[in-house]
């Protein structure tokens, strides 16, 4: 669709951009570093926007854009204009070009996903709306069980991949002992974090040990290598590490190495291939692989 120059004075910032928070994850790039790239390129990205009853338009997609070119200035601004959508389109459209970017808040994310699960109200019309797993899903809508105190805390830093711990917290403590609980743990990696949770039952006196075990450094063992030996594969011989959780560290470690594409395929199927082996060594009592279908990046 060709972009249509609409004047900056009619365009209006809509209160149902699910992106709120506009300055998180931004440190390394502001509104005034977008600014001078306008100045200096143009807008290469035109915003969405949809038509208001007053001869305005309101913005759905580019918010930052349109601050950035109020302040660059550019005027007008190429748009792309959406016809007849609903509220609820609106929230979609934005969350679909936002959802996927590491820089988006997670409280943001958590609220539109909310809202589409309100207008689906199932986790499975969510999901394939948002391109998002229902574990994701889930996951996202428990911090919005936190008490407000920890979501103001909450940063692009715990999310996507860091939101585990938190989402565990949502499901363990309340209220007051939520707050103190995350005082507790937030210095240990998200791992630790989510191990920590896992094994105090909700009992704020055993979390205080655990932390204690942990700054020991008691829960971190998983790894290869050195004198120590690979804890890893003991953990899976002995029924330790499950197989969702032995892929999710595989699939961590490969997105830090920044591997991508047929790369993380290929090792992908190496990851299934290496569990299936190791499993074998606990056939006789009753431990068994399944292989997946077909692997996914």
């Amino acid at each position: 669709m060709h972009p249509t120059p609409i004047p900056l004075a009619k365009l209006v910032v809509s209160g149902l951009n699910v992106r709120q928070a506009l300055d998180a994850g931004q440190e390394d790039s502001t509104i005034e570093d977008l600014a001078a790239s306008i100045r200096e390129k143009g807008l290469l990205s035109p915003l969405t926007v949809r038509p208001l009853a007053d001869d305005r338009f309101e913005i759905l997609v580019g918010q930052r854009r349109y601050f950035a070119c109020k302040l660059a200035p550019l005027d007008p601004v190429p748009c792309v204009i959406k016809e007849g959508l609903s509220d609820i389109d609106a929230i979609s459209l934005s969350l679909i070009e936002n959802v996927h970017r590491a820089d988006m808040h997670p409280i943001d994310k958590a609220k539109a996903l909310q809202t589409l699960y309100a207008k689906h109200r199932s986790y499975e019309g969510v999901a394939k709306e948002s391109a998002c797993s229902i574990a994701t899903i889930r996951r996202y809508l428990k911090l919005l069980e936190l008490p407000a105190v920890l979501q103001r805390r909450i940063g692009t830093a715990d999310g996507p991949s860091g939101i585990g711990a938190l989402s565990r917290l949502a499901s363990t403590f309340t209220g007051n002992e939520a707050v103190l609980a995350y005082n507790e743990i937030s210095g240990f990696t998200q791992r630790v974090q989510e191990e920590i949770l896992k094994r105090c039952d909700g009992n704020l006196e055993h979390l205080d040990d655990l932390v204690k075990e942990a700054q020991e450094g008691i829960f971190d063992i998983r790894r290869c290598g050195g004198s120590t030996g690979c804890q890893l594969v003991g953990d899976v011989v002995h029924g330790r590490l499950q197989e969702a959780e032995f892929k999710k560290i595989v699939h961590d470690a490969l997105r830090e190495a920044g591997a991508a594409g047929s790369t993380v395929t290929a090792l992908h199927d190496a990851t299934i291939a290496f569990w299936c082996a190791l499993v074998r060594v606990k056939s006789d009592a009753g431990q068994n692989c399944s292989r997946p279908e077909k692997s996914q990046p």
